[in-house]
């Protein structure tokens, strides 16, 4: 009776949103595209070999017991199939979660070391991109939550703290949903800046504009909900009106950004606006904030994105971005299916956000 219970749960990982085919379907997009070291040479540097995260790095953000349980229960999961470890997701682990986790974390540790490494032979280091998964955003200090086991942003803000002495990071999150688990793990912390734009009412209902840090952490928090329908024109606007004055009054060593590629206009998760030219302009902007601020070091981390050809063509679009090569978007957007941006209700999000945190 065994094989048709685990045929179910592999039907289930398949159809849930956040599935094994996101990172592939990414890669051969970039293939297709030619935006590979194979055909882009020493422009783009493939890192193969690298070290999973280590327990003391989960450990600079997450509680030891967690991610001693998490492997703990990696034997159940294998018996069973798949287990449901946190409900609101739903976040499920198989047997290879654990795994694949701190590999997922060790990625992102091993891109900031090597743009480090490159920033001090370079005056522009160039960007880092972890094709990773499982995502991290909403994992809490205590536990996993909304498809995320481990906190792979802030367990490199933390690295890049500890390891390299960058005291100062600066983390932009652009997932479709608040980053509550990043929110969390730095709300009293005054070195480290989260910013996080994020559609208002959707999943986990944190994330409000009074949400603006603790303590010694007061003021290097600031969250923007943006009203549904929010696209393009919102998103230029609150980089520079929102974006750049934050990172400059806070003067970072590293940026660090959380790409969830779930505000798309197809992604069936949400309903903003974004385009696949949103992202360009994104990582653009993004590369060009970090070459003027800290000497180019930035590492993107893939978070959301669950249309696997809006978020392939979105992922693309962003290497192109940090290639300096134009964007293709005009290629895949279509223009025809979008309609009106709510501009009065995301002005009035936008002079909020500017007064509370005196823009």
């Amino acid at each position: 009776m065994e094989r048709p219970h685990t045929w179910l749960n592999s039907k289930f990982e398949e159809s849930h949103p956040e599935s094994h085919f996101r990172v592939p379907a990414i890669v051969k997009a970039l293939e297709e595209m030619k935006l590979t070291s194979k055909f882009r040479g020493s422009e783009v540097v493939e890192l193969q070999h690298f070290e999973p995260a280590t327990i003391d790095d989960i450990a600079s953000v997450h509680a030891r017991a967690y991610v001693s349980g998490l492997e703990k229960v990696m034997d159940q999961a294998l018996e069973k199939g798949l287990i449901f470890i946190e409900g609101s997701g739903p976040t499920y682990a198989t047997s290879t979660t654990y795994q694949e986790s701190i590999v997922a974390a060790g990625a992102g540790l091993a891109l900031v070391d090597s743009v480090v490494a490159a920033s001090k032979i370079n005056k522009d280091s160039p960007t880092g991109f972890a094709l990773i998964r499982p995502p991290g955003h909403h994992a809490v200090p205590k536990g996993p939550m909304g498809f995320c086991i481990f906190g792979n942003v802030a367990i490199a803000a933390r690295h890049a703290q500890h390891v390299h002495g960058l005291k100062r990071v600066f983390i932009i999150d652009f997932d479709v949903h608040h980053g509550n688990g990043t929110n969390d793990a730095f709300y009293d912390d005054p070195d480290v800046f989260f910013l996080s734009f994020h559609q208002d009412g959707s999943y986990p209902g944190t994330g409000k504009f009074d949400e603006v840090g603790a303590g010694d952490g007061e003021g290097t928090t600031l969250n923007l909900p943006l009203p549904g329908g929010s696209g393009d024109t919102a998103i230029r606007t609150l980089f520079d009106e929102v974006i750049v004055p934050c990172a400059q009054r806070f003067k970072p060593d590293i940026i660090l950004v959380s790409a969830g590629y779930d505000g798309h206009v197809l992604d069936p998760l949400a309903n903003l606006q974004y385009t696949t030219g949103t992202y360009y302009m994104l990582a653009s902007s993004i590369k060009q904030l970090a070459q003027n601020l800290c000497g180019g070091r930035c590492v993107f981390f893939l978070e959301g994105g669950y249309n696997l050809k809006s978020l392939s063509y979105s992922v693309a679009d962003t290497f192109r971005a940090l290639l300096g090569d134009k964007s293709l978007a005009s290629e895949f957007d279509n223009p025809n299916i979008l309609y009106e941006e709510p501009t009065i209700k995301i002005k009035q999000a936008i002079q909020r956000i500017k007064h509370i945190h005196s823009l």
